[in-house]
């Protein structure tokens, strides 16, 4: 049966003008972006399938081009309107930042650093620079590797802070794992990066570390 002849409620487009997108599963929302099925296969059919190939949501958007080109029913054409749209997303998130949102609204800071950080396949520490409004002058991936006290070297990290003018930095890196339970490391190089920027009279807002689901704050577990 064509999507067209499903009971209203129950075809994606619909549901989501009814309900709001939070509503709608993986498959539904990845057959709105697809649009149309293929012989035989209504577009939640293929979008099922998909999934099932690829493994989850995520591994499919990660996916590069060749990859996801191989996908059934993909093309070069769906993958440059895929990556058109996630580049939007970037966008979007980026500018709540940029208007001043980065302290103000930890969700949306979140948010930002989980969107840039999540897909690497290896440790990446980062750093939001701030103003003494906490808007954000810049954004910078400062280290890679395991994060521990012999890969992150406090005083880099200071002079990039002095070199943008920095009034507070929030800290950021990732767990490949997907896990973002701070390891004791974490605890103590973000307490010596603390102790170094003092000395500048450089505040330390936060360090997030983002995993596969929602990201940890040190400064809400009182960690910092």
């Amino acid at each position: 049966m064509a999507i067209r002849d499903w009971p209203a409620d129950d075809r994606p487009r619909e549901k989501l003008l009814h309900m709001g997108a939070q509503a709608l599963s993986d498959a539904e929302l990845l057959a709105i972006f697809l649009r149309t099925g293929v012989k035989g296969m209504s577009a939640v059919d293929l979008a099922r399938q998909l999934l099932t190939q690829f493994g989850s949501l995520r591994a499919l958007l990660e996916a590069n081009q060749n990859e996801f080109c191989a996908g059934h029913g993909l093309g070069e054409a769906k993958y440059v309107q895929l990556q058109a749209v996630l580049e939007m997303s970037q966008r979007h998130l980026e500018s709540g930042i940029v208007r001043g949102e980065a302290f103000q609204d930890c969700n949306l800071t979140k948010n930002y650093l989980k969107h840039r950080l999540r897909a690497y396949p290896h440790e990446v520490f980062s750093c939001l620079f701030l103003d003494n409004q906490h808007r954000m002058i810049a954004f910078e991936e400062l280290f890679r590797g395991t994060i521990d006290g012999a890969s992150v070297y406090p005083r880099e990290v200071v002079k990039q802070a002095i070199k943008h003018n920095a009034a507070a930095v929030i800290f950021a890196h990732n767990h490949p794992s997907g896990i973002a339970e701070p390891s004791q490391a974490d605890i103590h190089i973000t307490r010596r990066l603390k102790s170094a920027l003092e000395l500048v009279d450089i505040r330390v807002l936060d360090h997030i570390i983002i995993g596969d689901a929602e990201p940890t704050s040190l400064a809400q577990r009182g960690e910092l």
